[in-house]
Parts: structure tokens; sequence; C-alpha cells
């Protein structure tokens, strides 16, 4: 359940950070590395700044978070209707489910010389790519959270007559819904890694395309205006998911006990 940081936490917070930013600036200093080889926190935000009123950064960030947004709630809206059925229909779990798991543990990035081959240069491969790291997840989170389920709560709705309808809006949506939302908080950082691991190799653009152009031009500044940027959005992305979180505190959720 997402709950409003204190004023301590946000403390800590900052402590934490400007003690990260002092130990940059006292390596860059007196470590007698070059800026080009290990840049200062002005140089490097001061970099940033640029890139934010040339729109540079604006335009790489948004590329990154379209590919993420499309594959991920493609695998949602795929994978979790999959789980459903895997979790409640056992001849079905039995076949696929050996599957699942065989395909699961492959890397995301294994994939990318056949998403390349197969969709070539552009948002395809990386939506692809970010596709495959959540959409085996979820479906293993979900099948797992449907075949926890009481099976009391389903002899209930027979005696009721529910329908197949009904049984999956009023007892497993509500069942699952705690351990689908944490599912897809864990997910979407994964999806958020794979896209700019992905970026590095099959498109001309994004966060990850940027990291890569800029080191090859030496400019390990803009390098780390990317992966600074990488990381305020992975925080922003996983703050969003703890807030969704909040609908288990008013969810009537139906757990197994």
């Amino acid at each position: 359940m997402f709950k409003p940081f204190s004023a301590r936490a946000v403390f800590n917070s900052l402590l934490s950070f400007g003690t990260v930013l002092l130990l940059w600036q006292v390596t860059s200093s007196f470590s007698g590395w070059s800026s080009q080889v290990f840049p200062s926190p002005t140089t490097v935000f001061n970099s940033m700044w640029s890139l934010i009123v040339n729109g540079t950064l604006l335009k790489h960030s948004v590329a990154s978070l379209y590919r993420v947004t499309v594959g991920f709630y493609l695998a949602a809206l795929l994978g979790i209707p999959f789980g459903i059925m895997l979790g409640r229909m056992l001849l079905m779990r039995d076949m696929l489910n050996p599957l699942i798991q065989f395909l699961r543990p492959i890397s995301p990035l294994a994939w990318i010389p056949l998403a390349m081959l197969w969709f070539g240069i552009g948002d395809q491969p990386a939506i692809f790519l970010i596709f495959l790291s959540s959409f085996f997840p979820l479906v293993v989170a979900t099948m797992v959270a449907v075949s926890s389920i009481s099976p009391v709560y389903f002899q209930v709705a027979a005696n009721f007559c529910f329908n197949r309808t009904e049984v999956v809006t009023k007892i497993i949506v509500p069942a699952i819904l705690p351990d689908v939302i944490t599912a897809l908080r864990l997910t979407i950082s994964i999806a958020w890694l794979v896209v700019v691991a992905a970026e590095m190799i099959a498109v001309q653009s994004g966060l990850g395309y940027m990291i890569l152009d800029s080191r090859n031009a030496l400019r390990m500044d803009y390098v780390m205006v990317g992966m600074i940027t990488i990381g305020i959005i992975g925080v922003i992305l996983d703050l969003l998911m703890r807030m969704l979180g909040n609908i288990e505190s008013t969810s009537w959720a139906i757990r197994k006990h």
C-alpha cells in the first residue's frame, strides 16, 4: 500500500543523495582523472540543462517511455488473462506451464538477434523485447495467485449459480488484485531495464541510444546524464505503481488462509 513520505524519510533521502554528490565531487577533483573520463557533478548537471533546453533529453525520454508503455500494456493485457486461464484450467496448466518455465529464464536480450531479424530496426524490436520481459512474469504471478484461491469460494459461487463472468469479476479479480499489482510493480522495473539495453542495439532513439552514441563521441557527461535520467524515470514509474497499489486497501481481496 502506498503511504505518503514523511518529513524524516525525505530528509534521510536528501542526506543520502547529498552524500553521494559530495563523494562524486571529491572523487572527480582528486582522482587525477580528466573531466572527459570522470566529469564532475557540476559538469554533468550543466550538460543536463543544455540537453533539456535543446529538447534532446525530452525526445529520447519520450521515445523510451513510448516503447515501455506499449510493450508493458500488451504484456499486461495478454499475460494477466492468460494467467487466469492457466490458474483455473488444470489441463492447460499441465500442458503449458513447462513450456512457460522453459522460456521464462531466457534473457530478453538473448532475443535481440532474432528481434532484429524479424522486425528490423525501429520501435518494433524494442517493444517485442519489453513484451517478452513482462509477459512471462505476469503470467506466472497471475497463475500462482489464481491457483492459490481457496476452493471454498468457487463452491459458494457454484451454489449461487454464478456464471463464468461473475466468477472472474467477483471472485478471481478481487482475490488476485494485490498479487497482480505487486507483479506489475516488479515487471515495470524489468521492462525499463530491458528497453535501455535494447535501445543500444536495435533503435536510433531513446535513452539507451543516447548513452551509446555519447560514449562513441567520448561525451561521458552525456552518458551520466542518460544514467541519471534513467534512474529518475525509474523512481517515478515505481512511485506510480506504488500509488496503484493503494487500490489494495479498498479492494475486497479474498486471500487463502
